[in-house]
């Protein structure tokens, strides 16, 4: 359904902030984004909608949705040929909802830009029970501060679904949720992926909700793919290290340890990413070809693959 070969995003300048990222959706398929702030998730996202900021662009790759290339496309026409296509959920709604306007005059909006020729009163209705909110036809006339977080962003996704997608992507849509209602999005989140064949990218860097919601994930660091696998397959046995540093980040609640493991220092800018592994400068396993480069390519399960001169199923030499 997405099939992404390859994408840089490069300021006007020339820096590259996305390097190469490749990424396939199945139908019904939930493709986990994992990786620290700054790795370059939300960037791939805009660059897969066509909506990134002034002085960032698309400089290279593919982005075929059923086998056309958007990318090949003149700005109006990308947007005639994502209508219906693609959506995107964003990880604030107080920041994306209009607050003087009502629940229903925003969810209408969309339906008539995108589903012409419907009742838009209803088919907003329709979306409200769609994503599970009670007493939809009293909370159609809300605004958007009457409602809380987790209301607000189904109200979100309803106004993505509206154009009747074929990949949702979301961005860190329960970051600012509380553990309950998180659960809730996740959980109405898988159901409208299985009911309605929709692909989704979801964006976090939580690998305990990749975990529960993902079926496949990749994981990105300083702008590229590390690693991608399975879901299964990764949390049994990761391959980068990096990886492996973020699993050994989350809470256990068996542990004694009084702190949480943290990964030392911090991910480089754009502007100065080092040769070879991007990681290394953080790696307790970096030898000098990890610093050397180019950085080959690890197997592990089937479909399991890692940029990585020593996997974590192999020793670094001493």
């Amino acid at each position: 359904m997405l099939n992404v070969e390859n994408i840089v995003v490069s300021l006007q300048s020339g820096l590259e902030i996305v390097r190469g990222v490749s990424l396939r959706i199945a139908p019904g398929e939930i493709l986990g984004l994992v990786g620290e702030s700054g790795s370059g998730k939300s960037m791939t996202s805009l660059a897969l909608m066509g909506l990134l900021p002034p002085g960032i662009g698309l400089s290279g790759g593919t982005i075929a949705l059923d086998g056309t290339d958007v990318t090949r496309l003149a700005p109006h026409q990308r947007v005639r040929r994502n209508c219906g296509r693609m959506a995107m959920v964003f990880q604030e709604p107080m920041t994306s909802l209009n607050p003087v306007l009502r629940i229903a005059e925003q969810i209408e909006e969309a339906v008539r830009v995108h589903d012409p020729g419907i009742d838009p009163t209803a088919r907003a209705r329709e979306l409200l029970d769609m994503v599970r909110i009670p007493d939809a036809a009293h909370q159609m006339r809300a605004y958007p501060h009457e409602l809380s977080g987790g209301m607000r962003q189904r109200v979100m996704i309803a106004i993505a679904l509206a154009c009747r997608p074929q990949v949702l992507i979301a961005d860190e849509p329960t970051t600012a949720l509380d553990v309950t209602v998180q659960l809730q999005v996740l959980g109405l989140v898988r159901d409208l992926c299985d009911r309605l064949a929709m692909g989704v990218l979801f964006i976090t860097h939580d690998l305990g909700v990749v975990a529960q919601l993902a079926d496949r994930v990749a994981v990105m660091y300083a702008g590229k793919l590390v690693e991608t696998a399975d879901v299964a397959p990764l949390f049994r046995g990761p391959l980068h290290p990096y990886t492996g540093a973020l699993m050994a980040c989350l809470p256990d609640p068996e542990s004694d340890r009084p702190d949480m493991a943290t990964i030392p220092g911090s991910a480089p800018a754009p502007g100065a990413i080092p040769p070879g592994c991007p990681f290394s400068p953080r790696c307790a396993r970096a030898a000098a070809p990890c610093r050397a480069g180019p950085v080959p390519r690890a197997q592990g399960a089937p479909g399991q693959t890692a940029m990585c001169h020593f996997p974590l199923t192999e020793r670094a030499p001493a």
